[in-house]
């Protein structure tokens, strides 16, 4: 930090008069080389608002990235296996129809074509199905369909079975072959994978069991019987197989009627198996479909490790290098040109990695001024302990006694004032900024002095007067900035002091406060003799002091401008001092100027 001309323990308290303690102007003893880096700006946490960074608009580029990869996969195949269930209904039904519809052309067939004459027990003419033309009729009904296709007569006796030849009781019955597999030999695998799958889940649990081994009667299947009472019944079974897998099988009975009596009934039924075949085709298209979806995921994925899981473990390697290594050779990567979160750590590690080292630079340079500045008071009371042993003369004792007093205060002073700039950065870190209004500050200030200064001067009538504190404040609304009250008092106490030390008898301080819409610019003016040129940029280092002439040595620690400096840097404002010339290009005085944000 740069130094001061005003001692930071010059705060007024009400109801005393402010001791003085601008910095001093003498040059003094050289100092230890420092660093390279001069500037401690960042020594003082921020206290206001820091200044944002850029804040992205809408969803975070990350989160629809996420969101695409996971979001998109699963409403694919959740698409897929909803759409699945309803297909398969939609296959039953149009087999149903299309059962119900062969079905209703067998029976008009057989009601027409399958008749005999007959008689009532009233000998009354009447017509009757003919079990050899019944027979006959419906195995060429069936000759060019895959259905097995039966006749009950009124009485539910089976009169014929398109999968018996000869009579309904024959022994000579027809079974259907199972389709040709395919040779090759994956598929042929492929479709027992299915097939063990598809039957693993219990699918066709709530269909009921086809009443395959019953006698060959009506009575044992309930769509007979609604048929021969004159309505059209379907139902799909479900049909156990000896390797305890299960097929579907989808039945229509359908009343055979001639002038609206029920003759007798035609039972249809063929298996599920096109509906597995196409269902099977349907779900090999639904794998495709998630296999080329599980591709792009996992490439999806690959892209988002290295977009985000290798960043992040550089990050992580880089801060346990900064953490755990020597010296500053480790860095964090730099992935600031990234418009999302990886792109924000990465320059916030690295900001805050900047900061830690200014920070130990500033303690390093900081432990290297106190111990510079405590080794000159400490040198000086040695030699005159020393000294003083054997001095005889009383006066010249009682002068060493009195440098060794001087020294002692010096050395309490500057021990204090260090302890205070010590304990501002950790209450700078954990304070709140709150509404200050920055003309009452400074009208208060010059009010405390002015009062103080007119009772002084009713008591000492005859010696010259002090300086006078004006102030200059733009009309209107009150000037609001936020920050902490008490240290930007203690900012422009330590101002005030200082430009009252160097004013004049007679002279005037002035307080000039101007409000711009983004900021406040406050400048302390006196009419001294101002700032040697090649110290204007050394005026607020750390320990720097230089005191009008004739005040003695050693009364000002050099802290209270380089306190006032770290205090407005953590309101993340600025503050400078220079000279004021006349028109002939004279100096008029010094004046220092404290910009602070207004929001």
């Amino acid at each position: 930090m740069t130094d001061l001309r005003a001692d930071p323990r010059a705060l007024h308290v009400p109801g005393r008069r402010a001791e003085p303690s601008a910095p001093a102007r003498q040059p003094k003893a050289p100092k230890p080389p420092k660093p390279a880096k001069a500037a401690v700006a960042r020594e003082a946490a921020p206290v206001a608002a820091p200044k944002k960074r850029r804040r992205m608009r809408g969803p975070s580029p990350l989160t629809l990235r996420i969101l695409a990869v996971n979001v998109l996969a699963l409403a694919m195949l959740l698409g897929g296996l909803l759409y699945l269930g309803t297909y398969q209904q939609w296959l039953i039904q149009k087999e149903l129809d299309a059962l119900t519809t062969e079905a209703r052309i067998f029976a008009g067939a057989l009601g027409e074509g399958a008749m005999e004459p007959g008689a009532d027990e009233f000998n009354e003419p009447t017509s009757q199905l003919s079990h050899e033309l019944a027979r006959q009729m419906v195995r060429r009904l069936v000759e060019t369909t895959d259905t097995r296709t039966r006749l009950f007569a009124g009485n539910g006796e089976l009169l014929a079975d398109s999968r018996v030849l000869g009579g309904a009781k024959s022994m000579v019955q027809i079974e259907e072959l199972p389709p040709l597999r395919d040779g090759n030999t994956l598929t042929e695998i492929g479709i027992r994978i299915y097939d063990a799958i598809v039957n693993a889940v219990p699918e066709r649990g709530h269909l009921p069991a086809y009443p395959a081994n019953a006698e060959a009667r009506a009575d044992a299947f309930p769509d007979v019987q609604k048929a021969l009472a004159g309505e059209i019944a379907h139902t799909v079974w479900k049909v156990g197989r000896l390797d305890g897998r299960t097929d579907m099988l989808l039945t229509v009975a359908v009343p055979v009627q001639r002038y609206k009596k029920v003759l007798g009934a035609v039972y249809i039924s063929r298996a599920g198996s096109e509906i597995d075949r196409a269902m099977r085709e349907f779900r090999m298209d639904i794998i495709k479909l998630f296999g080329a979806t599980l591709g792009i995921t996992v490439l999806l994925s690959l892209y988002l490790a290295g977009a985000i899981a290798r960043p992040i473990r550089r990050l992580a390697a880089a801060a346990d290098g900064v953490r755990h290594g020597h010296g500053r050779k480790a860095t964090i990567p730099d992935f600031g040109n990234r418009k999302d979160e990886i792109g924000d750590l990465s320059v916030s590690l690295r900001d805050m990695t900047a900061a830690i080292w200014d920070r130990m630079d500033a303690i390093e340079r900081f432990a290297a001024d106190v111990a510079h500045e405590i080794k000159n008071p400490l040198t000086s009371m040695r030699s005159a302990v020393e000294t003083v042993q054997r001095v005889k003369d009383e006066n010249q004792r009682n002068k060493l006694l009195a440098i060794i007093h001087h020294d002692v205060q010096r050395l309490d002073r500057l021990i204090s004032d260090i302890s205070n700039a010590s304990r501002l950065d950790a209450e700078l870190s954990r304070a709140e900024a709150a509404p200050v209004d920055i003309g009452q500050v400074v009208a208060m200030l010059a009010d405390i002095h002015n009062n103080t200064l007119g009772a002084a001067d009713e008591e000492d009538e005859g010696k010259p007067k002090p300086p006078r504190v004006a102030v200059d404040l733009p009309p209107g609304k009150p000037i609001i900035i936020p920050g902490l009250e008490g240290r930007l008092t203690q900012v422009f106490q330590n101002l005030l002091s200082n430009a009252l030390s160097f004013s004049p008898p007679g002279g005037t301080v002035t307080f000039r406060v101007r409000a711009f819409p983004d900021r406040v610019a406050v400048t302390v003016e006196d009419e001294g003799p101002g700032i040697p040129e090649a110290k204007l940029g050394a005026i607020f280092d750390r320990f720097y002091s230089e005191r009008p002439k004739g005040e003695a040595f050693g009364k000002h620690s050099g802290l209270g401008l380089s306190i006032s400096k770290q205090i407005v840097d953590a309101h993340q404002g600025t503050i400078s001092a220079d000279n004021r010339k006349g028109p002939d290009g004279q100096v008029q005085g010094a004046v220092f100027t404290v910009v602070l944000p207004r929001g």
